[in-house]
């Protein structure tokens, strides 16, 4: 990321809600990097505590990084006071895991996003929200392209796309008739360094196939790896989400990003099989609630935030797979168990 481009960011502060994972930490260390000040909330319940530590940098001894749960009342009123911006993306953010328990998904996608929006519909200094927003909410690709435009129907065939989808027209709801700005962000898949997979879940494949290929495990191609994904490297997803947040003609906009290539699970398995080449692939079915998915269109993403994502595919497990061979630890021992043969 250049930091010119986001110079304008500097001395401003940012609330990011769910700053203690993958992309929230991404974020956090892009905006310090830049001179803003950063105020994070996080529950920190998704991993052990050490993975949030040892993997995605977060100290509970900053001043600034509260534990907490955005669905209470009183968390991010208590917050905003002061705040420039707001990025939430805090969410039960697992497919697998929203299928299993619909309520706590709809305890922390939806009550939790109200609570911030109400937050900041009363906040007076907050200039700009950015909703995280995920390709969920487009279901199932029906053009023939198989590309994904922000004008696309949505048609979510899961609990965390619906949820997703809610969380889209309540923020033009609430934001839009109170005057404040937003932007709505739809995140393709995301992935790379530091992250951590989850038990139980078939989300993060670059993550999933990478660990089971560094232990000699076979890697599930779920309903025979057909499924099209737009993996998009978590740098660039932080790098056009701060984009979205300053943006002049991001104002009231929904932009997706993504990287416009489609990339079946079995090429994602074919690349992995690069750096580990003894690796076997077996079919297996499809898990519920597993979009067949698709591609996002970038031409909206390039006019509105004047920018297009770096790093490729190719890139980008490669740099994964070097990060993986470096930090075995973060192979969780569960993963390392005879029972893990199957996610």
């Amino acid at each position: 990321m250049r930091v010119t481009d986001l110079e304008q960011l500097a001395g401003t502060t940012v609330l990011v809600t769910g700053a203690g994972g993958l992309i929230g930490s991404r974020l956090t260390a892009h905006l310090r990097r830049i001179g803003a000040r950063p105020v994070s909330v996080c529950k920190i319940d998704a991993y052990p505590r050490q993975v949030y530590h040892d993997h995605f940098g977060i100290s509970l001894n900053d001043l600034d990084f509260h534990v907490g749960d955005i669905a209470k009342p009183d968390l991010i009123p208590a917050l905003i006071d002061g705040c420039d911006y707001v990025i939430h993306a805090a969410a039960l953010a697992d497919v697998a895991a929203c299928t299993r328990r619909p309520l706590k998904a709809i305890e922390a996608n939806i009550v939790g996003t109200q609570r911030v929006l109400e937050a900041a519909k009363a906040a007076p200094h907050v200039r700009r929200v950015v909703f995280v927003s995920s390709a969920s909410v487009y279901g199932n690709t029906t053009a023939q392209s198989g590309a994904f435009a922000e004008d696309s129907p949505l048609h979510p065939v899961s609990v965390y796309g619906s949820s997703k989808a809610w969380g889209e027209f309540q923020t033009a709801a609430i934001l839009g008739e109170a005057g404040v700005s937003y932007a709505i962000v739809r995140y393709f898949s995301v992935y790379g360094e530091p992250q951590v997979i989850k038990e139980n879940s078939h989300s993060w494949v670059v993550a999933w196939f990478c660990m089971r290929a560094a232990l000699g495990l076979p890697l599930y191609l779920n309903g025979g790896g057909s499924q099209v994904r737009d993996l998009v490297h978590v740098d660039d997803i932080a790098a056009g989400t701060l984009r979205a947040l300053i943006a002049p003609g991001a104002h009231n906009q929904t932009v997706n990003i993504g990287t416009g290539i489609g990339t079946t699970i079995r090429q994602v398995a074919e690349l992995i099989r690069v750096h580990y080449p003894n690796v076997t692939l077996v079919d297996a079915p499809l898990p519920p609630g597993d979009p067949l998915g698709g591609y996002a269109s970038t031409r909206h993403m390039a006019e509105v935030l004047g920018w297009r994502p770096d790093v490729t595919i190719v890139e980008g497990i490669a740099r994964y797979a070097t990060w993986l061979n470096e930090t075995p630890s973060a192979i969780p021992d569960w993963l390392r168990q005879p029972a893990a043969i199957h996610p």
